[in-house]
């Protein structure tokens, strides 16, 4: 098949003229609303890609669509729709010597490209996102969730037709991999590549693209729990750090806890215990639970448990001697995403926030926070954990780009 039709129509609706902020904001609304009047069709359709899936693998979660869910799509993409756009933003202005005047505005990044797995909530939240930004978007979604995407998508360009909007501003590719090699190798037609997904998936895009990528990586997550942490406020945030939802990137992988409240750890655990999370303890951390913690749920802890995400019931601990050596664990295991302290040192948590190299640093606060709604930025495209050009939810500012602007009145450069 031939890919480079579906980017030219791409490419060619993004040379479009910019469509009034208005009506942007009303097609998101209009979206949000037809998503939840057809929550009926897109869960059959979702169900049908459910029942290809096994229960127990720990992307069903992130398929599997509600009634509920899919109301906070709606939400989110309703706040979208209220936040200021970005696009025309001056970032700065100069006058020179020579009469010039020169500024920095913001402007679309151009045709994203997204390639995501069992996450059919992404095609809601990347088109919502793009279409606010004046980006054009090009998606590649897993097979595993190919009903749900094109049930979507069939909500998305419904609404566009009736506002007379191109249907080419965002566009499914067929869920074969070819797809996914024609989209890596789509120079001159994508702008930008972002991958969602596994790490070997994350790792297949950056290993194999010609376009450029920014890395949304997995979420390898601690928490540590200082010699100073409040017991009660320690529980509830890791148990919800943990069991709130253990599928999605910035989920509990491993606790770690100061040698000094060892004692403590069957009740800082107690939440965990009637979740029935499974625990890889080190020894140490084993020896503190065993007479406490379910036996079929503790185990001694492996190398492989540590810096491994879970993405299901299942957690590492890991036992420290000081607060150093706790950042010390964190810098060699983190993937950058998240990562958080308990404590009631304000000099521990001072060096926690500033010395720890991650897109987000929490202190006395669960890490499922990191989101986009969460951030204040209606959604997000996804979670950077990398340096250049974006960093952490990737909202609308980070689906921007740049460009100087030049007025004169006849200058010349001189040799």
């Amino acid at each position: 098949m031939n890919y480079n039709s579906y980017f030219d129509r791409a490419r060619e609706a993004g040379r479009k003229p910019t469509l009034a902020t208005a009506l942007i904001n009303q097609v998101l609304e209009d979206v949000a609303a037809e998503a939840i009047a057809q929550t009926e069709y897109i869960l059959a359709e979702n169900q049908k890609d459910l029942d290809r899936m096994d229960p127990a693998d720990p992307k069903y979660d992130r398929l599997k669509l509600t009634a509920d869910r899919i109301k906070g799509i709606a939400t989110d993409m309703i706040s979208v729709a209220k936040l200021d756009s970005p696009l025309g933003k001056q970032l700065s202005a100069t006058e020179m010597p020579n009469g010039l005047s020169i500024s920095k505005i913001r402007v679309p990044l151009g045709v994203i490209g997204v390639i995501y797995e069992a996450r059919p909530n992404v095609t809601f939240d990347v088109f919502a996102l793009c279409f606010k930004t004046g980006n054009t978007s090009v998606l590649k979604g897993g097979s595993d969730a190919d009903f749900s995407n094109r049930a979507i998508i069939s909500v998305i360009h419904k609404i566009l037709e009736k506002h007379g909007v191109d249907t080419n501003v965002v566009t499914l590719l067929p869920p074969e991999r070819e797809a996914t090699a024609a989209l890596l190798n789509a120079i001159g037609y994508i702008d930008v590549l972002i991958p969602r997904g596994s790490q070997s998936l994350i790792d297949f895009v950056r290993d194999n693209s010609k376009v450029p990528v920014i890395e949304t990586g997995a979420g390898i997550v601690h928490t540590y729990f200082d010699e100073s942490g409040d017991l009660e406020k320690g529980a509830e945030i890791i148990a919800n750090a943990k069991t709130r939802r253990v599928s999605v990137c910035n989920a509990l992988d491993c606790l770690i806890i100061h040698s000094s409240r060892l004692t403590d750890l069957p009740r800082l655990a107690h939440i965990l215990k009637q979740k029935e999370v499974e625990i890889f303890a080190d020894e140490q951390a084993f020896n503190a639970l065993e007479a406490d913690y379910p036996s079929a749920l503790l185990h001694q802890a492996q190398p492989e448990h540590f810096g491994t995400e879970f993405l299901s019931m299942k957690m590492a601990i890991k036992t420290v001697a000081s607060f150093q050596e706790a950042l010390e664990y964190i810098a060699a295991n983190s993937s950058k995403h998240s990562e958080a302290i308990i404590s009631e040192d304000a000099g521990n948590i001072a060096q926690f926030l500033n010395d720890v190299d991650a897109a987000a640093v929490y202190a006395n606060v669960s890490t499922a926070f990191t989101d986009g709604a969460q951030f204040g930025l209606g959604a997000e495209i996804g979670i950077s954990t990398q340096k250049l050009h974006a960093r952490g939810p990737m909202g609308l500012e980070e689906l921007t780009s740049y460009k100087w602007l030049v007025r004169g009145d006849g200058q010349t450069r001189n040799p």
